[in-house]
């Protein structure tokens, strides 16, 4: 197996066709990594989320640096994998928002069933606050293992 870098447009061709990643953000000295469903933004450079408050957007806000994983694995010697560092933002309904929500959902739109996972746990009867959020994105750094020819 050889194990090469990717380039940043390779690493930006993996965030454009991923929906799934794992979010990673910690809160004094505990990481936490769940899974969670992103857009990538290629004109902002950003990935946008979507959840219902709960314990990772408490984080979050307590400390906005975030780490997120997405990769895609065909077997033990043939993946990618990129590594986004970056930094949480919410998405408020504030007008200076106004052009960043308009642009979260017409990417959200483009993927079926947008809303999961964030809100398929909420019970019919139950109103929870959801939030919009953005991953505004520092630096990607990515990998790729394929096999070695013989």
């Amino acid at each position: 197996m050889l194990i090469h870098e990717l380039t940043h447009a390779q690493c930006v061709e993996i965030l454009e066709r991923s929906r799934l990643a794992r979010l990673a953000c910690s809160h004094q000295d505990q990481p936490y990594i769940l899974p969670v469903h992103l857009s990538y933004d290629a004109d902002r450079h950003c990935l946008y989320g979507f959840s219902a408050v709960g314990q990772k957007i408490h984080w979050m806000r307590g400390n906005p640096k975030v780490c997120v994983e997405i990769e895609e694995i065909d077997s033990k010697d043939l993946w990618t994998t990129v590594l986004v560092f970056g930094r949480y933002e919410e998405i408020g309904d504030s007008p200076e928002d106004s052009s960043a929500r308009q642009r979260i959902w017409s990417l959200f739109q483009q993927r079926e069933e947008w809303w999961l996972p964030a809100a398929a746990k909420v019970q019919a009867a139950e109103r929870p606050t959801l939030v919009v959020y953005r991953i505004a994105i520092d630096r990607a750094t990515g990998r790729r293992a394929v096999r070695e020819k013989a």
